[in-house]
């Protein structure tokens, strides 16, 4: 292929390598690097009889490398680790039409697949996001098909029962964003109550500042956190919106024109559940660079 083709061929398939790589690595920034490093050994190697398996398995490889010495960097990390925020409704981690392909993109799923081994969460995105048959994750990731198998019936039980399915009724979820958002704000103690779940569960990921090192748990835990919010002294500069991250609706706080956090929501039927904000400046980075 000549050069322009083989951009050509390329492009068409990135906004699907980043989705992928994203969904393996819970990280945008390290996802960008790796289809970077795909699109290098694409131009090196010049040519393939399919050009959307040859890519996938390359990136699929390079994500597998990163993954081992992404979790031992995950495990010192200081306090809660969140994945990445990422904007979705411009369509960047590819459609997000249905139930299950928002749940694939999820910042709940996205911690769970954290349990997996990265074999195991390989093949889990590989079939369960983007409908890859056994055959065709073996002959990506060098296994034979019937450990293909194995390894997604575990990495589904490792998932399982902890798995939260998403509620069809977006419009509902996010007016209870709304709600939430406002009562947070606003210091609205009574509010909140009648919203948290008495399991609600908050998690803050500020890498190491001064985020809450630990996650929150149960409705007056959960309430007397929120409530300490709204009397920080730049809480009433602070400015919010409601917009689509990781598939679901989130608040995004900003100061002084910077975006400082993303606190996403997750619902059931009337009630809030649990409450995951990203504070890291460096786990921002992307998601501010979307809104610019």
């Amino acid at each position: 292929m000549g050069e322009e083709t083989l951009e050509a061929v390329f492009e068409e398939q990135r906004p699907r390598l980043f989705g992928l790589a994203y969904r393996l690595l819970g990280s945008a920034a390290e996802a960008e690097d790796l289809v970077q490093e795909t699109f290098l050994r694409w131009r090196q190697a010049g040519r393939a009889d399919v050009p959307a398996a040859w890519l996938t398995r390359v990136i699929t490889n390079l994500c597998l490398n990163e993954l081992a010495s992404a979790r031992r960097r995950r495990e010192s990390y200081a306090g809660p680790w969140l994945p990445e925020p990422v904007l979705t409704g411009d369509g960047a981690l590819g459609p997000l039409e249905t139930v299950e392909q928002r749940e694939s993109v999820s910042l709940g799923l996205l911690v769970l697949l954290e349990r997996l081994s990265p074999a195991e969460r390989a093949v889990f995105v590989l079939r369960e996001a983007f409908g890859h048959s056994h055959a065709e994750i073996a002959a990506m990731l060098g296994l034979g098909e019937a450990h293909s198998r194995q390894l997604h019936r575990r990495a589904r039980e490792h998932v399982g029962a902890a798995r939260k399915r998403f509620d069809a009724d977006r419009g509902q979820h996010r007016r209870i964003v709304e709600r939430f958002l406002a009562a947070t704000l606003d210091g609205d103690v009574a509010g909140l109550e009648r919203l948290l779940a008495a399991d609600v569960v908050a998690w803050a990921d500020g890498g190491g500042s001064t985020a809450a090192r630990r996650p929150v748990r149960g409705r007056l835990r959960v309430l007397r956190y929120l409530g300490g919010l709204s009397l920080r002294p730049e809480a009433a500069a602070v400015t919010a919106v409601i917009a689509e991250v990781n598939g679901e609706y989130a608040a995004l706080l900003r100061h002084d024109g910077e975006l400082r956090a993303v606190m996403a929501v997750e619902v059931a039927g009337e009630h809030v559940t649990a409450v995951r904000t990203m504070v890291n400046p460096d786990k921002l980075a992307f998601a501010a660079a979307q809104l610019v």
